[in-house]
Order: structure tokens, then C-alpha cells, then sequence
């Protein structure tokens, strides 16, 4: 017999639950096959590449990503989430309007089959809503995204033009970085 737990969240501003699920039931099943959000891509299952990470919003631990593929529904219980389905805003008409990032993406055609683009733009939306809270020396801003996307696998190479484009809104956001300081020398 399949053990079941009641499972609610908020996903994508939206109160999911309470619904019976198994309660060894990973989290991108529980977005696929049972809340129809198909954009989190299942990849390799172990949670290494990076695919299908989604942004856990935790008011006590700040916003960062856990890979779908191996987080439990269970582990989720009660929290709140955001998939590649709730990254846009809307334009005013109730048109899709896309996040800097995504539009950054767009903008260096960062992606070729785009499996993967999901993850990567997940998890560039948590770096820079780290870096509102925290803002870093723009002369740091390369090093700061390689650490942040380096464990994303993206098989088309695309990575040069990810970096390149999370690196230019970090860059061109104001509030984000902030100029080095000056460190000026004591006559002898």
C-alpha cells in the first residue's frame, strides 16, 4: 500500500491543497504530472545538473533553489515555491511580460535547445534577489555568477552567453553592485 501525506503549498502565488499525494513523491512529479507546470525538466534524476531547480521562497532562510528531481513533496509541505511558470510578470493587460533575466536570455541567445534554461533562469533570479538584499563590488560580479550557475550542466555549450547575460543585468541593474572602495595611501 502507498503511504499518503496531505500536502499544501503556495506555488507560483497560488494556494495548492490540501491533496493527497505518496508521500515519497518528488516534487517535479508533483508539478508534472499533478499541477500541470511542465517547465521544471526532469534531466538526470540526481539532482546534479541543475535542470530542474525551483525557488523556495523562506522568509527565515532568505530565497534559494532546491533540485526538484530529488526534494521530496514532503520536505516542500507548507512552503512556498516558484517554478519557471511563475517568473514572468504581466504587462498591465495581463499579457506575459518577462523578468530581466529572461529577457537578458532572449536578448544573448543564451540557449539552443533550452532544456536546461529553466534552472539557470531560476537560479540567476535568486542571485539577483541576493544581491538586492546584499550587493557585491562590481569588479566581483564575474566571479559571483560563475560561483552561482557553475553547477548547471548545459549540454549545447551555452554557458559563455548565460554568464554573459545574468553578468549584464547584475551590471546594468542599479542597487545591485556597488563601486569598489577607494583605499588610499598614507604619505610616509
Amino acid at each position: 500500500m502507498i503511504e499518503k501525506i496531505s500536502f499544501s503549498a503556495t506555488i507560483n502565488g497560488q494556494k495548492v491543497g490540501p491533496m493527497d499525494v505518496p508521500q515519497d513523491l518528488m516534487m517535479v512529479e508533483l508539478l508534472q504530472e499533478y499541477l500541470n507546470l511542465t517547465g521544471t525538466r526532469l534531466s538526470c534524476g540526481q539532482g546534479m545538473c541543475s535542470a530542474c531547480r525551483v525557488i523556495v521562497d523562506d522568509p527565515a532562510k532568505g530565497t534559494y533553489t532546491v533540485a526538484a528531481c530529488v526534494t521530496g513533496v514532503a520536505w516542500l509541505n507548507g512552503k512556498t515555491v516558484r517554478t519557471i511558470e511563475g517568473i514572468a510578470g504581466e504587462d498591465g493587460q495581463g499579457a506575459p511580460l518577462p523578468s530581466a533575466i529572461q529577457q537578458a536570455f532572449l536578448e544573448h541567445f543564451s540557449f539552443q535547445c533550452s532544456y536546461c534554461t529553466p534552472g539557470f533562469v531560476n537560479s540567476a533570479t535568486v542571485l539577483v534577489e541576493q544581491l538586492e538584499r546584499s550587493p557585491i563590488a562590481a569588479d566581483r560580479v564575474e566571479d559571483v555568477v560563475l560561483e552561482s550557475l557553475d553547477k548547471h550542466i548545459c549540454r549545447c555549450t551555452g554557458y559563455v552567453r548565460y554568464y554573459q547575460a545574468v553578468k549584464d543585468v547584475i551590471l546594468s541593474t542599479p542597487g545591485l553592485t556597488h563601486e569598489n572602495p577607494v583605499v588610499l595611501e598614507r604619505p610616509a
